[in-house]
């Protein structure tokens, strides 16, 4: 097997998929990278030291596609692949009634149900570079307590979440590590959306409206590091994420509070919509 570590990245077109391969190549690991956008893999490719890196563009909720790309990329890498980071998702947010079954599909799909893709297809390189080995999942703290017009981002992530912890005990005795991050909000393009199709606004002006802090993708590129290397399960990333826990931990009550403040604030805003 090759002695330069590797490591695979979805979503690696924009983001953090795009800061993580950025800050595990400057440290001389070898980069797999995959997307939808060839656009976008292309742009992060050219941040990379030449050679560094192999771009692949699939759709990370077809099973098949997921086993082309690690194939070759494990040809690459020597057999082994040290790093698989499930990092691909898809923001939404809004009352569950405004969620159309469509969306509500594709957020399941590409938000968990892809995510148990990555773990079966990705185990037998994960296993084959043990005991460096690492399947690092973005959850996010929106699985912290779920949040009124959260319902089905919070679940995926609280899916991921939990999925993560089982598969670090199951696969513990292959040698693999299986870690999480959890970041709140991060300024990347996903956030130039709108929550979902019934609205126009995007979803990071309704995180500026309410003050809330982003934090950089660096940021959670060095926790990304932190946790491939370290023997937390889960990585906080942000003040935010980490306020969430504290109150989660020790004053539940006051986030159920929260949510429903949430939940009237929004009824609130569409009455005053209705009116106008």
């Amino acid at each position: 097997m090759s002695s330069q570590k590797s490591i695979f990245i979805t979503g690696g077109g924009s983001g953090i998929g795009r800061a993580i391969a950025q800050h595990f190549a400057a440290r001389g690991w070898l980069v797999g990278i995959a997307d939808r956008n060839t656009v976008g893999l292309e742009e992060t490719k050219a941040l990379l030291p030449e050679g560094q890196c192999y771009t692949y563009t699939f759709d990370v909720t077809n099973r098949a596609g997921w086993d082309v790309a690690l194939s070759d990329f494990a040809r690459h890498s020597g057999g082994g692949i040290n790093v698989i980071a499930n990092n691909a998702g898809l923001p939404s947010g809004g009352p569950l009634s405004e969620v159309s079954h469509e969306e509500l599909d594709l957020l399941l799909d590409v938000n968990l149900r892809a995510v148990f893709y990555g773990a079966k297809a990705g185990y037998q390189y994960l296993k084959a570079a043990a005991p460096d080995a690492c399947l690092l999942n973005t959850a996010s703290a929106a699985a912290i307590y779920g949040m009124a017009n959260q319902s089905v981002y919070g679940a995926t992530k609280a899916g991921v979440k939990s999925l993560t912890e089982s598969l670090d005990a199951e696969w513990a005795p292959a040698g693999i590590k299986v870690r999480s991050l959890m970041p709140s909000f991060i300024d990347t393009p996903l956030l130039k959306q709108p929550p979902n199709r019934s609205r126009n606004t995007p979803i990071r002006d309704a995180v500026v409206k309410a003050g809330l802090e982003f934090t950089p993708v660096e940021v959670v590129a060095e926790e990304a590091w932190k946790a491939v290397h370290g023997n937390k399960v889960h990585r906080l990333v942000g003040k935010t994420a980490r306020k969430l826990a504290r109150v989660a931990k020790w004053f539940p009550g006051k986030l159920r509070d929260r949510a429903r403040t949430l939940a009237e604030a929004h009824e609130r805003s569409e009455g005053r919509a209705a009116l106008d």
